[in-house]
């Protein structure tokens, strides 16, 4: 068998707040192949970045256990990229400077980290503008250069909190399309939470359903969509119908008991 490359086991976790406990997961147990794209939807609030941040080492769950290729998770794992819904770039740095930041502060040499930024601004999309400063580029280019600072690193698993949520519906497409595109090429895996139930499932190859807080794994669906898909044009497919009626009747319910 195939050692996973996370494994989250009965976990639970709450948060202490105003002097009270606040459940906010409850007994999540699930494995993430090596290679394999999980999308999590669920309603706001139900835990899901909580779970990523676990994952990463942030910080130790309350109850159960998270690994990382069989070895439990005990703090921040430099094998991990973690890219949030808003881009957070150092504004004194530029477009070059930012996506390089990962290798310099491994000790990359200025040639290696150099290189490895441009490659990574090419495939963003994002080549002629290596000198830009953040306040300089678009929310969507922004974004860009955070996927582009993300990979810089070439980390075995990502960890994806909404990273395209805040943008406007034709960058997003053309951002979804440009990751998927790139994660196609290299297989990461990728643990991928976002609201757009169309998003999850046009790029995951599973979508994990989350009920309203405390969050617990209320459904987990095998998207199986062949390869390479549209992240535009899949969405019209009878297939991808049927899933997505699937999935939303898990988490309408879960929607409402979250209002």
């Amino acid at each position: 068998m195939v050692t996973p490359k996370i494994t989250v086991e009965h976990l639970s976790h709450a948060f202490e707040i105003d002097g009270r406990s606040v459940p906010v997961l409850t007994d999540v147990t699930l494995d993430v192949a090596p290679g394999e794209f999980l999308a999590i939807v669920g309603p706001s609030g139900c835990g899901k970045s909580t779970l990523l941040n676990i994952i990463s080492g942030l910080f130790p769950p309350r109850v159960g256990r998270v690994a990382i290729d069989g070895a439990p998770v005990r703090a921040i794992n430099p094998r991990i990229g973690y890219m949030f819904a808003r881009d957070a770039l150092l504004p004194w740095r530029t477009t070059l400077a930012n996506v390089a930041l990962g290798p310099e502060l491994r000790g990359a040499s200025l040639s290696e980290r150099d290189a490895r930024a441009r490659e990574l601004l090419r495939l963003t999309g994002l080549e002629g503008f290596e000198g830009s400063y953040p306040n300089q580029l678009s929310q969507g280019m922004r974004q860009r250069v955070s996927l582009a600072r993300t990979l810089a690193t070439d980390p075995d698993i990502l960890l994806m909190d909404e990273p395209f949520g805040a943008l406007d519906a034709q960058t997003k497409l053309v951002l979804e399309e440009e990751f998927r595109r790139i994660w196609e090429r290299d297989r990461k895996t990728v643990v991928f939470v976002t609201h757009d139930l169309f998003e999850a499932i046009a790029m995951a190859d599973r979508v994990a359903v989350f009920s309203a807080r405390p969050g617990r794994i209320k459904a987990a669906v095998t998207v199986d969509l062949p390869r390479p898909r549209s992240v535009s044009g899949g969405r019209f497919d009878a297939r991808f119908q049927d899933l997505y009626e699937r999935l939303w009747s898990d988490l309408r319910y879960e929607v409402v008991a979250a209002r």
